[in-house]
Formats: C-alpha cells, sequence, structure tokens
C-alpha cells in the first residue's frame, strides 16, 4: 500500500486529503508542520509527501528544501499545496525541489491525477 505523508496545519484541510487519499486506498499519515513532518519520515516509510506552503514550525518551502537534502529521501516525490496561487509561491517550490504545486482547494480529481503523474 503506497504511504502519503500530508503536512497541513489546518484541521479541515488535512481531514479532506485524509479522506480522498484513504478512499482512494492510500495509507495516510499527517503532520500539522514541518518539523513534525520530518520526524514522521524518519519514522516510517512514506512514498509521498503532501506539504502545505504556508505552516508554523516549518514552512512547507523549507521542509521541501531540507527533504531535498537528505539523501533518504532526496527522490522523495513532493506536492506543494498554496492557498495563494501566486507565480512566485509555485516558482519557490519547484526551485525548493517539489514535483507538483497544487492551489487549494484542489478536486479530489486534480489531487488524484497529480499523485499519479509524481508517482509514475
Amino acid at each position: 500500500m503506497t504511504t502519503v505523508l500530508i503536512a497541513e496545519d489546518n484541521r479541515v484541510n488535512q481531514r479532506m486529503l485524509m479522506f480522498t487519499l484513504r478512499k482512494s486506498g492510500f495509507e495516510v499519515l499527517t503532520a500539522m508542520h514541518g518539523l513534525e513532518a520530518l520526524e514522521e519520515l524518519a519514522e516510517n516509510k512514506v512514498d509521498l509527501l503532501i506539504a502545505d506552503i504556508d505552516m508554523p514550525e516549518m514552512d512547507g518551502v523549507t521542509l521541501v528544501k531540507t527533504v531535498r537534502a537528505d539523501e533518504r529521501f532526496s527522490q522523495l516525490p513532493v506536492i506543494v499545496l498554496t492557498a495563494s496561487g501566486e507565480d512566485d509561491d509555485y516558482q519557490t517550490a519547484r526551485e525548493a525541489g517539489a514535483n507538483d504545486v497544487l492551489t487549494k482547494p484542489a478536486s479530489s480529481q486534480e489531487l488524484l491525477a497529480t499523485i499519479e503523474q509524481v508517482m509514475a
């Protein structure tokens, strides 16, 4: 089973993502911020990271940079979520190493299609 780690500080958004992913057959782990996500990555085998760009403790861009700098996770597929939809956010996330960026709220179909694409 494919395990997805969701790093999202908004509980409502976190639950919506969890529902969509579990309904589609994924195992889901969650973290409220980037530091907690790093702890989950160290303790669990994760196949995909979905990270909000704006989180306390450690934001999504810093999380992606940290993940990419660690050889254990350097090839881990990463999708970054942003509520702003600003081009700068997309560019910053991609430069940090994100495989793709989605604007929240993304539809279930868009999320699953993006997951399929980055996992291919």
